[in-house]
């Protein structure tokens, strides 16, 4: 790869390890684009509880959906690799940053079963057959129609099961992805358990403090459901729960901490599979990171 070409920064890690406070260092440094790639940003009126960044202006793929909108990766995709299209053909560099690592692997290692959404008509059916007939009977359709499909999922889950029968019963072509040809590197801010716990519990005690149970009382004003698919960011259906009186304040703040230990467990669980990725315990400074860029 050209070292004249413009430079591409990933920065990972787990939920609340500093890694957008860094990103916007290194974008400002560099005069680059920042780019998303959280999966609950996406989501308007979602700001709070999903810790959108305050310098909402300077990023791309923020805001782009209501809580009641489906979006998935194959959209993210799309919108990534036009955004990132247009930043090459300006020679302006770019940095990717967010905790939805699955959405980051699509697009710098590339995946070759990645579908489009289905169908409205096709998910909808679906989903009307969850509805009727229960998630039990759905499974035993998957295993049917494809036993490998069934035995690499979770089968608990009806958003996995629902999502892979919509894929055999209405199959398309894969999802294509040409990145184009940055200088890229991947960076991932991966504190200690112990820190990453404290941070976790500190940083949702402070979102409270922000108004997170407000932003979900607004939620409710504005007409959206917890079964909205916005709602499965965490704590927001926590906080629905204490707002209808089946859950305390504190009880709501403690379940989302452990929910969200839990979740940055599973990141660095997936970090650790990353290809190509340089890790840092703590924030980087500029240097280290530009090192990594090479000469």
């Amino acid at each position: 790869m050209s070292q004249s070409a413009p430079l591409l920064f990933v920065v990972m890690g787990p939920t609340a390890s500093g890694k957008s406070y860094f990103a916007e260092l290194l974008a400002d440094h560099l005069d680059a684009a920042l780019i998303n790639a959280d999966a609950f940003q996406v989501y308007r009126h979602m700001d709070v509880g999903t810790a959108k960044p305050t310098r909402k202006a300077d990023y791309s793929l923020l805001d782009l959906k209501d809580p009641n909108e489906d979006f998935g990766v194959g959209e993210w995709l799309r919108l990534a690799e036009s955004t990132l299209l247009e930043l090459f053909q300006q020679q302006r560099s770019a940095v990717i940053v967010g905790g939805t690592g699955f959405y980051i692997r699509a697009l710098t290692e590339g995946y070759s079963d990645l579908a489009p959404a289905p169908s409205a008509e096709t998910r909808q059916a679906v989903q009307e057959r969850l509805t009727l007939h229960g998630l039990e009977a759905l499974v035993e359709e998957l295993r049917e129609l494809s036993p490998d499909t069934a035995a690499t999922i979770d089968l608990k889950n009806p958003i996995r099961v629902t999502r892979a029968l919509e894929k055999l019963i209405a199959p398309s072509d894969p999802i294509q992805v040409r990145l184009p040809e940055f200088n890229l590197r991947k960076l991932a801010i991966i504190p200690t358990k112990d820190d990453s716990n404290a941070r976790i519990q500190q940083r949702t005690v402070q979102m409270m403090q922000n108004g997170w149970v407000e932003e979900v009382e607004q939620l409710k004003k504005l007409g959206f459901l917890d079964t909205d698919p916005g709602f499965r960011a965490i704590g927001y259906r926590e906080i629905w729960t204490h707002l209808k009186g089946d859950l305390s304040f504190q009880a709501c703040q403690d379940q989302i901490v452990r929910n969200t230990v839990q979740y940055a467990k599973r990141q660095r669980t997936w970090l650790k599979k990353e290809p190509r990725l340089i890790q840092f315990s703590e924030t980087p400074t500029l240097t280290e990171a530009l090192r990594c860029a090479g000469p």
